[in-house]
């Protein structure tokens, strides 16, 4: 966890009381200025006592030898949580429509593709690899994170989803990365 530095030990410092009003007030001001709608803000708006920091814990990877341990952090009741999922709502089918010729799913359709692929694509030269990327979701850098959100929005030449504009989209992703 060290090696990404995306995460700091918090000592005696609770942040939490803070980051509640700094996202309510985000959305309010958003609210105010009209870039979200009355029931958006209600929708996303943070309730203190269902709020809490991610906490980090470890499952054991059992299939690896000496048992090594897998962190995990649980953002499930974060203050961003809310606008991270609604995010999520908006553009996951856009996502997945972009990307549903290269994405596998199961290893059934991996079968049924790769039948597919060796009738003109694949030689007995073929190789095929897997990539174990660790520190996946950490090692994204923010910044390029948003960029790649607005070429997929630019790809689909949308000016909104939904009632959203796409830069209310941006916004909101700025801040819950």
């Amino acid at each position: 966890m060290a090696k990404t530095e995306a995460y700091a030990c918090l000592g005696i410092n609770n942040p939490l009381p803070d980051l509640i009003k700094r996202t309510n007030k985000y959305l309010l001001d958003l609210r105010l200025a009209k870039w979200i709608t009355q029931r958006q803000y209600e929708k996303l708006c943070i309730n203190p006592n269902n709020i809490e920091l991610a906490h980090l814990y470890y499952l054991p990877k059992a299939h690896k030898p000496g048992t090594p341990l897998r962190p995990i952090v649980s953002g499930l009741k974060h203050p961003t949580i809310k606008i991270s999922k609604f995010l999520d709502e908006s553009l996951r089918p856009l996502f997945d429509k972009m990307a549903s010729k290269t994405t596998v799913t199961s290893g059934f359709e991996l079968l049924k593709q790769l039948q597919e692929w060796s009738k003109t694509n694949i030689r007995q030269e073929t190789l095929f690899c897997t990539i174990d990327v660790t520190d996946l979701y950490t090692m994204v850098p923010q910044t390029e994170g948003v960029l790649s959100l607005k070429k997929m929005l630019d790809y689909f030449k949308l000016k909104q989803i939904g009632s959203l504009k796409i830069e209310t989209i941006i916004r909101l992703s700025r801040f819950v990365m």
